[in-house]
């Protein structure tokens, strides 16, 4: 599929590719390519490293912003660790994918990510407080991964994830995964009532 093509937003795709360019990095140099969602402006990005264009069983990851724990190290999650678990990971294999989607805090964005926090500061778990903020527990949308992935060429993945959405998802949105492979990094005593809560209350796997 050629850019061109892929501008267009026929049968339902709503990412228009952007550009690309180089992304040298600790963990060896990617392809970063940028996608823009038309109906919101958001913005999202995928990095590849190696050949994966019709490429069987990628390792893949499916990643969502975390400014918190990505960019500041929060210790709240385990986000940050799990990016970088995954690069190295993608570096190791000398091939694979990381779709990195701009949807902060579950999707609830960033300020309304810190409303739960406090709420969290105060006792409540991550879903008491979403609810208690009348937001949805979980509001990402994991099928822009799927157009993404389709661009590059991507129809078979051993996803890196221990949510069990993004396997089903990807499952249903026509994308072969052939694996799950389990990605437990980054557990501390700060976000250990936090995952419990995950894989207690959100079906999160616990392996």
């Amino acid at each position: 599929m050629t850019h061109t093509e892929y501008n267009k937003t026929t049968d339902n795709c709503p990412l228009r590719f952007v550009d690309s360019c180089r992304l040298p990095t600790q963990w060896g140099e990617f392809t970063m390519y940028g996608f823009e969602d038309v109906r919101y402006g958001q913005e999202h990005i995928a990095l590849t490293l190696g050949k994966v264009d019709a490429q069987p069983a990628v390792l893949a990851r499916i990643h969502s912003e975390c400014l918190t724990g990505d960019a500041l190290f929060s210790k709240r999650c385990d986000c940050g660790p799990q990016l970088q678990a995954a690069m190295q990971a993608v570096q190791a294999a000398g091939q694979g994918i990381i779709v990195y989607l701009r949807q902060e805090g579950r999707g609830i964005g960033l300020l309304n990510k810190i409303r739960a926090y406090h709420l969290q500061d105060e006792g409540m778990d991550t879903v008491e407080a979403n609810l208690a903020l009348n937001l949805p527990i979980d509001a990402r949308d994991f099928n822009l991964a799927k157009y993404i992935l389709e661009y590059l060429g991507v129809q078979s993945i051993r996803l890196m994830t221990n949510n069990p959405q993004k396997v089903s998802t990807m499952q249903q949105m026509g994308i072969e995964v052939t694996q799950r492979v389990p990605l437990h990094v980054g557990i501390n005593d700060e976000n250990e009532h936090y995952l419990h809560t995950k894989f207690t209350k959100m079906g999160h796997f616990a392996d």
